[in-house]
């Protein structure tokens, strides 16, 4: 037996599979477990088409796909291409790393960057890449000392115990980690064991125009016509173990690399996106989906198209502010759009709606079954009457983390709060202050680097503004009482005065505070009027959101856990996929159409045409590139067109992703890669809380536009030689 059947346990099994037959379960939705497929899905998938078998795609005892999939930078996916270690993913994904090697004199934000050979490779540090070497199912030993009745707080606490006895077991002698996580909400636990390398360097960048063209615009929506993705290399040890950046490091050899397909797709293809996706929540209840879509959303929304703004209006008069700012700008952006598209696909699809029809047939089934009415028959009225009271908690929650955290010089002085605590003291440690002096003193320049105060200044007044505005007055900080007396509530002044007084807005006044600091010092960084503001908000935060937030947290987890263990028990008909949490899933499904709205009727793939179509050389986000042009109109597309001689940008299929898996491969029926994933449709946002195989779509670049661009625009052909073509 191998040892990915061996390391099911018998109980989660049973409990599985006693829910529905083999035959029973289609996977029109879902993130699976790759461990589970050959016992949940290969029939399924072989019927869709595929031609490979679960073994292929996950196993531990021989190579598979799992060993060419890897979280990237902790929250993407990307995929290695070649035995030299060649990696893809988004463009999005690296956009960060892009961005800090661009400059003014360097702008391959703008222009693009390509390695022209290995020792052109720019290293990239704190970027990691993560592989899965196994995982299995430790719910028995992980709650084996957990009771009923047990708070939250001790359960976790056992858990967490368990958890880290079993992964220091697991990794005994090996250079891997382990980490433990929950499904269906919490009622069972995997352990899975990781190998992390430390040394990836960028290869490869397409320009802006290219790998974010119709940026904003287009986010979210299709047709879509994004080349999204840039590509990167791991390197390791001579041994091809993990190592921390070493010039003579060398590119890392593969257990498994994907063969690239110049195939295509078609219509009705079998796809499989294999990834990481980072956070779903299908089985909520009623009450919870009002609260995503009438509550939290509506205000993270509000709050960040102002801080966009903002953002846009400097970085268009700035070129400075604009390289500074572009990848806060779209992180900032590509949240506030999800949740808009979230927001309306919820409502357009009455989800709130759905959701009471099943509950009142789950309440009639528990109602009907003396031993489940004893154990559920109050378990969603009581969900009701915690969400009901979490509403006011939630939105003092999301104000502080979108207004804290959308302001950089209160997020830049809460760094410096480990150094307050250890300047408190009695008596200072000497050595320890002088450790964060330095790291502060280092961390500077990057930091201003890509700062600009007049921007963070105009963006503190309004986001001050709005949760003065928009939360009552017993629940705000205590630092808005001075500026309803002082500055009249008057944001603006007082953000002007802050900021021009303040130290953590100034690279010079930081590094001269910090150049012979001694533990004293402590009270002028208590008297920062930007420090004075982060403590207010803080103060409140930890003070009264948190505790409360946390507590009433704590309740739900109890009785969501209830609610998932008694929908597995009562509503045996419905397909069990556990939600997503940054773990390795597989998803399948078709290359599809779809009609979001009545008359519209969207095709399946778009082609290089369309970005002529939607070129605008008055708008950034339409712009497009001499060369590119040039080499539409000679339709010099080389070997990656389609027969009919166009060269295919993107396509959509029906496989339900989450955010994380950003960057995923997108996997024919014979294990090539044809695309990498990189969106959803707007419509379809909202399929982390309720999946419509009608109109949900996730949007891959087609890998031969990738090859295309590689090849015949950068010039970089070397490196699609290193890959496998199938033709």
């Amino acid at each position: 037996m191998n040892r990915a059947k061996k390391c099911l346990t018998i109980a989660f099994c049973s409990s599985i599979l006693s829910l529905f037959s083999i035959s029973e379960l289609h996977a029109d939705e879902g993130l699976w477990l790759p461990l589970l497929l050959e016992q949940l899905n290969q029939s399924d998938m072989q019927m869709k088409g595929f031609r490979l078998s679960a073994e292929d795609i996950y196993s531990v005892n021989h190579t598979s796909m799992k060993d060419a999939v890897v979280q990237f930078g902790g929250g993407c996916t990307a995929e290695i291409v070649s035995n030299q270690g060649l990696l893809l993913t988004n463009h999005h994904c690296g956009f960060s790393q892009i961005q800090s090697h661009s400059s003014l004199d360097h702008d391959y934000l703008t222009d693009g960057f390509w390695a022209k050979s290995q020792s052109e490779e720019l290293v990239c540090p704190g970027l990691t890449v993560t592989f899965i070497v196994r995982m299995e199912d430790v719910t028995e030993k992980v709650l084996k000392n957990v009771s009923p009745g047990m708070s939250e707080s001790s359960r976790d606490s056992v858990i967490r115990k368990a958890g880290a006895a079993l992964g220091k077991e697991a990794i005994k002698g090996t250079l891997y980690e382990a980490f433990l996580r929950p499904f269906y909400n919490g009622n069972t636990y995997y352990l899975f064991i990781t190998e992390t390398f430390k040394d990836v360097r960028l290869v490869g960048a397409p320009p802006s125009s290219i790998g974010k063209f119709g940026a904003d615009a287009d986010n979210w929506v299709w047709p879509r016509h994004t080349g999204d993705f840039s590509m990167f290399r791991i390197y390791a040890n001579k041994k091809n173990d993990p190592a921390e950046y070493a010039a003579d490091n060398v590119p890392y050899t593969p257990k498994y690399f994907f063969p690239v397909s110049l195939k295509g797709e078609k219509e009705g293809d079998f796809t499989m996106v294999y990834g990481f996706p980072g956070r779903t929540m299908e089985y909520l209840s009623s009450d919870a989906i009002n609260l995503i879509q009438n509550v939290s959303d509506p205000a993270k929304v509000n709050i960040r198209d102002v801080r966009l703004s903002i953002m846009d209006k400097d970085m268009h008069e700035s070129n400075m502010v604009r390289i500074q700012y572009a990848s806060k700008q779209s992180n900032v952006a590509n949240a506030w759009k999800k949740w808009a598209g979230e927001m309306y696909g919820l409502k357009r699809n009455n989800a709130i709606a759905h959701k009471k029809e099943y509950e009142k047939e789950f309440q009639k089934r528990v109602d009907q079954d003396p031993a489940r009415f004893k154990t559920y028959a109050t378990v969603l009225s009581r969900l009701t009457a915690a969400y009901d009271s979490m509403k006011y908690i939630q939105l003092n929650f999301d104000y502080f983390n979108e207004v804290a955290g959308g302001i950089e010089a209160i997020k830049y002085a809460a760094g410096f709060e480990p150094l307050v605590k250890l300047c408190s003291v009695k008596t200072p440690d000497a050595a320890e202050i002088q450790k964060l002096q330095k790291m502060h003193s280092e961390n500077a320049a990057p930091y201003f680097k890509d700062y600009n105060a007049p921007t963070d200044e105009k963006i503190c007044a309004a986001l001050l503004k709005m949760y003065s505005d928009n939360i009552p007055k017993d629940q705000q900080p205590l630092i808005f009482g001075k500026v309803e007396t002082k500055y009249k509530g008057d944001f603006n002044a007082y953000a002007k005065e802050i900021y021009g007084k303040s130290m953590f807005t100034s690279k010079e006044k930081i590094t001269a505070f910090l150049k012979n600091y001694k533990a004293s010092d402590v009270k002028k960084i208590r008297k920062d009027p930007v420090y004075m503001m982060m403590r207010s908000l803080y103060d409140l935060y930890f003070g009264k959101i948190f505790p409360a937030y946390s507590k009433q947290n704590d309740r739900l987890a109890v009785l969501n856990r209830l609610y998932m263990k008694a929908q597995m028990e009562v509503m045996t008909e419905k397909k069990y996929y556990p939600d997503a949490n940054s773990t390795l899933r597989v998803a399948y499904g078709k290359v599809d159409t779809y009609s979001p709205r009545d008359g519209v009727t969207y095709n399946w793939y778009t082609t290089l045409d369309g970005i002529m179509q939607k070129e605008d050389p008055a708008v950034d986000e339409f712009h497009v590139s001499p060369k590119l042009k040039e080499l539409w109109v000679k339709k010099d597309y080389g070997q990656y067109a389609d027969a009919k001689g166009d060269l295919h940008v993107a396509f959509i299929a029906n496989n339900h992703t989450s955010g994380g898996n950003s960057g995923s491969p997108v996997i024919d029926a014979n294990g090539n890669l044809i695309g990498i994933n990189f969106d959803r449709d707007w419509e379809g946002t909202m399929s982390d809380e309720a999946f419509d195989l009608s109109f949900c779509r996730n949007i891959s670049v087609d890998i031969r536009y990738v090859l295309f661009v590689v090849d015949k625009f950068a010039g970089a052909g070397y490196l699609v030689s290193e890959m496998k073509l199938v033709k």
